[in-house]
């Protein structure tokens, strides 16, 4: 931990982050790599999520007339607006159909929401740069403030968590997007910490839009209200806005207090690469974390059981202690975001169709009798290996099992995966899927021209790290025929 500079009085774990932000320097080749394939994921997402219309229908300026010159492009849309709203759009996109990447521990997210702030920012900045002649953000910049966004959150969620406390993980996406912000907008150690004492003090959302009876589509764009949050006090904070220096730990009034009921919060790590390092990808399921391995193991058994689904007697699922408390849900289920955070009906959906995509969660599927009918057959328990295994900083896994038990008293094998395709253990046999997700995406929103050399571009190109942010911006706006003028790396 850091020791610089306390006589400021700010909290030691406000100061940590603050020194990590503005002085460290990422070794990590393998954090660069993986912070690529992030961006790049991150975009897929985004760009699919331009297909549905309650999504769409909130990423627009607040005021629909409302024009920013110079301001922060959203992917896929001719939207030119604040940083402040640009964050938020950017990452409802990234968000809305839960494929996004995550990170496990005693609190869970999805450290990729935290882009929007940090591309709305940049794109921003880098136009102003560039009128007054200076030197624009490259995505080598946006990849070493994602590395720290992604370390900021994920080693806070190593020890703290919210969710045992009824919040949201979201905060720890505002406070990271909050620090990382202030430093973009060219904050020193003393704005970041008083940016960071700022996004501790609003507080924490709560979860319930995450659970039965409310579970609502809030969930899709909660991180992205936390993300215009951060942008709003980073620039509160560049101002000149003094900060809360004991935020965290002031008796009674404090965070401490107040959301963590006493208990510290506190970084299990010191700050390096280490979460992005060991993200998660959702590669080929859009659903919730710790029922992707379910899913897997569900596929593997479908032709097995796919012509016996009348003759199932038992459903036995083994799962992590986390998976139990956040989704075991049997139903009744309201809609999208119910379905796709409920292990049973992810389950039953892969053992019935042999895939699950996000049409899945929607009509016409979500009214398919077969798939209650095979969730009250189904038994979820933990298995204490499993989640002995989820919580070990040597395997982080998230196993799964699934057995089958028949009407005449045969059974499947149990068919356990302990790691998802999308695993730092997988990595290799998840990249040539995730490139596939992202030209998927590409194809579906602008001309096969332009999605040849995008694809090109961002997942291919030696040059890539050199893009000038507000350039690339530019060219994944409204979808359109890429002219050779508008080639941002030969």
């Amino acid at each position: 931990m850091s020791t610089s500079g306390h006589s400021s009085g700010y909290d030691p774990v406000l100061q940590e982050i603050a020194d990590y932000i503005v002085s460290k320097s990422i070794q990590s080749a393998e954090a660069y790599e993986t912070a690529r394939i992030a961006f790049m994921d991150s975009l897929a997402c985004a760009l699919l999520a331009l297909e549905k219309p309650e999504c769409t229908k909130l990423i627009g300026p607040i005021l629909p007339a409302s024009y920013f010159p110079r301001g922060a492009r959203v992917p896929g849309t001719s939207y030119v607006m604040d940083p402040i709203q640009g964050a938020f759009a950017i990452t409802a996109l990234i968000r809305w159909l839960d494929y996004n990447d995550t990170w496990l521990a005693k609190e869970w997210g999805h450290p990729s929401d935290n882009l929007g702030a940090i591309l709305a920012v940049a794109d921003y900045l880098s136009q102003e740069k560039r009128r007054y002649g200076e030197k624009p953000y490259t995505m080598q910049d946006i990849f070493t403030y994602l590395i720290k966004a992604y370390e900021i959150q994920g080693v806070l969620a190593l020890e703290v968590s919210l969710n045992r406390r009824g919040f949201d993980h979201v905060h720890f996406v505002k406070v990271a997007s909050a620090g990382v912000a202030t430093a973009l907008l060219g904050g020193k150690r003393e704005e970041v910490m008083s940016s960071l004492s700022h996004a501790f003090i609003d507080g924490a959302a709560l979860r319930t839009y995450r659970h039965f009876p409310n579970t609502g589509p809030r969930k899709s764009w909660a991180a992205a209200d936390a993300t215009s949050r951060a942008v709003r006090l980073a620039w509160f904070a560049k101002a000149g806005e003094p900060g809360y220096p004991t935020a965290l730990t002031a008796p009674t009034w404090g965070f401490e207090a107040v959301i963590m009921g006493g208990q510290p919060v506190k970084l299990a790590r010191p700050l390096d690469s280490y979460v992005m390092e060991n993200i998660l990808f959702k590669v080929s399921y859009p659903a919730e974390f710790h029922g992707q391995t379910a899913v897997e193991a569900a596929l593997k058994l479908h032709p097995q059981v796919k012509d016996k689904i009348e003759r199932i007697d038992k459903i036995l699922i083994e799962t992590q202690e986390s998976a139990v408390r956040i989704i075991d849900k049997k139903g009744p289920f309201r809609n999208p975001a119910d379905r796709d955070h409920s292990l049973q009906y992810m389950t039953a959906v892969a053992l019935l169709y042999g895939e699950l995509t996000y049409a899945h969660y929607e009509e016409p599927i979500a009214s398919d009798p077969r798939i209650p009918a095979l969730i009250t057959k189904m038994e979820v328990k933990e298995n204490p290996a499993f989640s002995r295994d989820y919580l070990d900083p040597e395997k982080r896994s998230i196993a799964n099992a699934i057995q089958i038990f028949f009407e005449d008293g045969t059974s499947t094998d149990k068919v356990v995966v302990e790691y998802p395709v999308g695993h730092r253990r997988r990595r290799k046999e998840a990249l040539p899927l995730l490139q596939a997700k992202f030209k998927e995406a590409l194809f579906r929103v602008y001309p096969a021209n332009k999605a040849d050399y995008l694809y090109w571009l961002i997942a291919e190109s030696e040059d890539f790290t050199t893009v000038e942010v507000d350039r690339l911006m530019k060219l994944l706006m409204h979808p359109g025929e890429i002219t050779s003028y508008e080639r941002v790396a030969s």
